[in-house]
């Protein structure tokens, strides 16, 4: 899977997949202030086996094989089109074939909880996984969760018992750049593979494709086939789901990137539970700071979010926030843009209370903010759409106050998508979640009910404007 392509000017990232892996020295767990260069050329002799070792076992590989349709696009050539739309999906006569693809997951508990990308068991209809232990074991898995926004699935061995080869949680707040890693996979699917490297860079967002998605970076040799997999520290314990990589060739040249353990378990947690991740709604719209508002605002650095917009009685308003407060810690944490900032709020989790420093008028003020659920839409607010129509199995919202927040919109005008389901009409025409639809033939939409009555009427011809990114574009789509 490739990165959107305003990412892809420079440089492809590629979604990968990979397995687990246990660090270095068969050693007890030590703190961050015990960690020391090696003292010696005989010290360098040590080897990774141990902890490779009891790791891999609860690294596995993950087959999906679904049914899906595709259609031959009209615009399929146009660039401005293939810009907007990523390079995939397109409009016209939709085609039945049989897709399968490989990546990797990660064992995290005794009773066979894996846990893995979501774009390694997107698929269409009639999708069947299948996970391979390293021991050669097969099992079917089904799917307990999957959380699109941070590219995280939730999987659930079938029938397998209750005493698999797990790996357990690190603290991935507790990394450090130069801390050594190891990357367990399967690339290009030639089998099980062991990498090391350390971390490169910690809190990475220029990639992220949602507002809460934050990356470790490292030179682990990680390649397409790893998605999936696990990047583990020293002690044998998991930091991280390797994701992605960024490369010109294809092929690993030392930049990859994994979602956060604290995150994964987040995630997991709530699947267990059998709960929907829930994000505290802060009720302000957030830009990163630039150079060009660092000057405005008489930053002495580039770094933090800037508060935009705030909604009235929102947590945010009632905390204190004010228009143009520079946010540049949460938690003692330094974030240095608006994905980090969502990103410590959503680990800290709803129910508790972050310490947010800003700067504000040249000084430092602290802002104690309540992580708050966003108010449930009414009846009326929210429709999933179903039908011979180009929104076949949308989610779509009014712009509600904390769907703005969300999804970091600006519009009041229109309505979003913002869930599509696999296999219908809207998700082959590569209608996303953050689409603001404007209007339907001569009609501007106002509210979701208006959309609803619209599409039931049969059209030969669809003439559609949606909004994606801050660009705006008219699509005809057949009917």
């Amino acid at each position: 899977m490739t990165m959107p392509k305003r990412f892809q000017f420079s440089a492809l990232a590629i979604l990968l997949g990979l397995g687990a892996v246990v660090g270095p020295f068969a050693a007890p767990a030590v703190e961050a202030q015990d960690r020391q260069v090696p003292p010696s050329r005989e010290a360098l002799q040590f080897s990774y086996a141990p902890i490779v070792k009891r790791a891999t076992p609860a690294v596995v590989n993950v087959y999906v094989r679904s049914r899906v349709r595709t259609s031959l696009s009209p615009f399929a050539n146009d660039p401005f089109f293939q810009r907007f739309f990523g390079g995939r999906g397109g409009f016209g006569l939709p085609q039945e074939r049989i897709q399968q693809s490989l990546g990797s997951g990660v064992i995290i508990s005794p009773d066979g909880v894996i846990v893995t990308n979501t774009h390694v068991i997107k698929g269409g209809s009639d999708t069947q996984i299948r996970v391979a232990l390293f021991d050669k074991r097969e099992y079917d898995a089904r799917i307990i969760a999957q959380d699109e926004r941070t590219d995280l699935a939730v999987l659930k061995i079938e029938k397998g018992g209750n005493d698999f080869p797990y790996l357990q949680f690190a603290n991935s707040d507790k990394l450090e750049v130069g801390d050594v890693v190891l990357a367990i996979g399967n690339p290009f699917g030639v089998g099980q593979t062991v990498t090391s490297g350390i971390i490169s860079a910690l809190a990475r967002t220029e990639m992220a494709q949602s507002d809460t998605q934050v990356f470790l970076q490292t030179d682990a040799a990680i390649n397409p086939g790893n998605s999936g997999g696990a990047l583990i520290d020293m002690n044998g314990k998991l930091v991280g789901i390797n994701t992605m990589i960024f490369s010109q060739s294809g092929g690993s040249v030392g930049i990859g990137f994994a979602i956060p353990s604290n995150l994964v378990r987040l995630v997991a947690d709530n699947a267990i539970a059998g709960r929907k991740i829930e994000r505290p709604w802060l009720g302000a719209q957030l830009e990163t700071v630039d150079r060009e508002k660092a000057q405005l605002l008489k930053l002495d650095r580039v770094s933090g979010a800037v508060v935009m917009r705030l909604t009235n009685n929102s947590p945010a308003a009632r905390a204190g926030l004010l228009l143009g407060d520079v946010i540049i810690t949460v938690d003692s944490f330094d974030v240095a843009d608006a994905h980090s900032v969502h990103y410590r709020l959503t680990t800290r989790g709803i129910g508790n209370t972050s310490r947010l420093e800003v700067i504000r008028n040249g000084r430092v003020v602290k802002v104690d903010l309540p992580l708050l659920p966003a108010p449930k839409p009414g009846k009326d607010d929210v429709r999933n759409l179903s039908g011979n129509h180009p929104f076949d199995g949308a989610r779509v919202s009014n712009i509600l106050p904390s769907v703005a927040d969300e999804f970091s919109l600006d519009e009041t005008d229109g309505v979003v998508i913002v869930a599509v389901r696999s296999g219908g009409v809207a998700s082959r025409l590569d209608f996303q979640p953050g689409d603001v639809i404007l209007q339907v033939g001569p009609d501007k939409i106002t509210d979701v009910i208006m959309l609803d009555e619209i599409t039931r009427k049969p059209q030969r011809l669809w003439s559609v404007t949606i909004k994606r990114g801050g660009r705006t574009m008219k699509l005809q789509i057949s009917g």
